[in-house]
């Protein structure tokens, strides 16, 4: 595995540099939140980014056009990122970061998809002076990582139209099946294991503004198509049920 460059080794690298190229004319000091968030932006049909450009003028255009009908705050939220990862101005930027959630944090939560909110913890576990918030963020980070990888392996190995087979449910319900290192397969239908994870996440998620994108992203997981929603339409045992029946 390549290391990662220090902060020191970045203060001289010339990419780094032109990529903060025009950053100040993307910082909002004073930025009116609430006439953002009812201000829609209007920039035709909406296109996912994929990757980033190496200029900042063209990155922060392909990102407003990707929030084309949304709230203009959602783009403000993405363009605060794109100079804290540009390491433009950090500290003052992170600062307006972290305003934005303790202000807007159940807009934010309500209205951005995961790709953005994994972007907001990964931000947090990157600067947040709290040990705690940094903590929580990278849970929901490592979360969220490890259920993109297992989709991709659904994808990649064509096993998206797969269904349950009866017999392996059946047995699992009176053998213990081993998986790896002394791990065994999810009793289907009546494991406690997700419940108990849960329970243990439950506390995690009242440290703001981290633990908001948490639970957040915990109750999507169990109604998107995810290994926790098609595991959840399996679950017959109510009482080790891991889902909220009602998300605030």
């Amino acid at each position: 595995m390549k290391r990662k460059k220090s902060r020191f080794e970045q203060m001289f690298s010339l990419s780094r540099h032109r990529k903060r190229w025009g950053a100040a004319a993307h910082a909002a000091a004073n930025a009116e939140l609430s006439t953002m968030k009812t201000t829609l932006i209007d920039a035709g049909a909406p296109v996912q980014t994929r990757g980033a450009a190496k200029s900042l003028d063209a990155h922060i255009e392909n990102l407003r056009v990707e929030f084309s009908g949304r709230p203009e705050l959602l783009w403000h939220h993405a363009k605060l990122i794109v100079l804290i990862r540009r390491d433009f101005r950090l500290q003052e930027t992170y600062a307006q970061f972290r305003a934005l959630w303790d202000q807007e944090g159940d807009f934010l939560c309500a209205n951005l998809n995961i790709r953005w909110l994994i972007s907001a913890t990964d931000t947090l576990a990157d600067h947040d002076p709290d040990p705690q918030v940094r903590a929580v963020a990278m849970m929901a980070s490592l979360l969220v990582n490890a259920v993109k990888v297992q989709e991709s392996e659904r994808f990649i190995c064509d096993t998206g139209s797969a269904v349950p087979n009866p017999a392996h449910i059946e047995r699992l319900q009176t053998d213990l099946v081993p998986l790896f290192e002394g791990m065994s397969c999810f009793t289907i239908g009546t494991d406690d294991t997700l419940r108990n994870m849960y329970w243990r996440l439950e506390p995690f998620m009242e440290t703001p503004p981290a633990g908001a994108i948490l639970r957040a992203i915990w109750d999507r997981f169990q109604v998107e198509d995810t290994v926790f929603a098609r595991l959840r339409a399996l679950h017959t045992r109510d009482k080790t049920g891991w889902w909220r029946d009602t998300p605030d």
